[in-house]
């Protein structure tokens, strides 16, 4: 038994070192749920993002509010009771996380959390925030990527100010969804753990970090033991990614142009390249995460302990 763990053990720190040493297969995005996605291509306009399919606005979801494998997440950790958007079903992001472990919560309890939601395996998943500086919605996105539903979810834009502002009303009616078939399954390439960067090529992958500029120098402990970051990492906050100053006052996504030159700028440019983003416990990471997906990036894999793991280990280096 010992042998056979020990033989799995190196086959997962093979994945990763072999990731970024070479770059992977092209493989081509599935389609995406309700709404008749197609496979994302690259984008032929600079306003187009390569996977749009991944972004709903406030008219997509009232047009697929009736699908029938539509379900709707309402990830905020406060509000819900207030108002939400009709049919949505509350899961607070938190709750994804296995703070003792420093990772995301197992298979089992993962798949518990979401039948409860009624999600299925066959869904379209849209999920949502406050919107402004919230990344629970895409922390969201990330978990049930990981555990099978990748090219099935997707982030509203401006989150739930999005919907207000646009005039749609909200409920306090709360659902009672009938207990969905969703079985989590991890992917362990949409991951990586602590020992997999140990063992890594560092310099044959793009390290993302989506902290403040404090925390990345070292000035912000954040509560951690040792301050910095990982050797090669370049410092891309996660909010960057936002328009926090709209002309209609909801802050969304950046257009595909401005965020192709916001990351160009930081030099994050080969889309086929083993992409890694980090943050503290892989919340702001995720965010970045769902936005390397939507610009097509197509081997992102965020490091899911963080700092919160990295940075209070003795055997983990960081450069200040």
């Amino acid at each position: 038994m010992r042998s056979k763990l020990a033989i799995l053990s190196l086959v997962v720190l093979a994945g990763i070192t072999a990731a970024c040493s070479s770059k992977p297969d092209s493989a081509t995005n599935a389609a995406g749920g309700a709404g008749g996605n197609k496979p994302a291509q690259e984008a032929k306009a600079t306003d187009t993002y390569p996977n749009a399919q991944l972004l709903a606005d406030v008219k997509w979801v009232q047009d697929h509010a009736k699908d029938a494998n539509l379900k709707i997440i309402d990830a905020r950790s406060k509000g819900y009771e207030q108002g939400h958007i009709p049919g949505a079903v509350a899961v607070n992001a938190g709750l994804l996380k296995d703070s003792k472990n420093n990772t995301i919560i197992g298979k089992d309890a993962f798949t518990e959390l979401f039948q409860k939601a009624g999600i299925n395996s066959d869904s379209t998943v849209v999920v949502y925030d406050e919107g402004g500086a919230g990344n629970s919605a895409t922390r969201i996105f990330y978990g049930l990527e990981y555990y099978g539903l990748k090219d099935k979810v997707k982030v509203l834009n401006g989150g739930v100010l999005a919907w207000t502002t646009a005039g749609k009303e909200l409920s306090t009616d709360v659902p009672a969804p009938a207990k969905g078939n969703f079985s989590a399954q991890p992917n362990d390439k949409l991951i990586t753990t602590k020992a997999q960067l140990l063992s890594a090529n560092l310099a044959q992958c793009t390290l993302v970090d989506t902290r403040s500029a404090k925390e990345y120098t070292g000035e912000d402990l954040r509560g951690n033991k040792n301050g910095g970051h990982v050797n090669g990492a370049i410092n891309t906050e996660w909010s960057d990614a936002i328009d926090q100053a709209p002309a209609d006052g909801v802050p969304k996504f950046k257009s595909y142009k401005d965020l192709t030159a916001l990351y160009t700028k930081a030099g994050i440019t080969d889309k086929d390249k083993t992409v890694i983003p980090y943050c503290q416990t892989n919340i702001r990471g995720a965010h970045t995460y769902f936005t390397l997906r939507l610009l097509g990036f197509k081997d992102v894999r965020p490091y899911e302990g963080s700092m919160a793991e990295w940075a209070n280990a003795d055997d983990a280096p960081l450069v200040k």
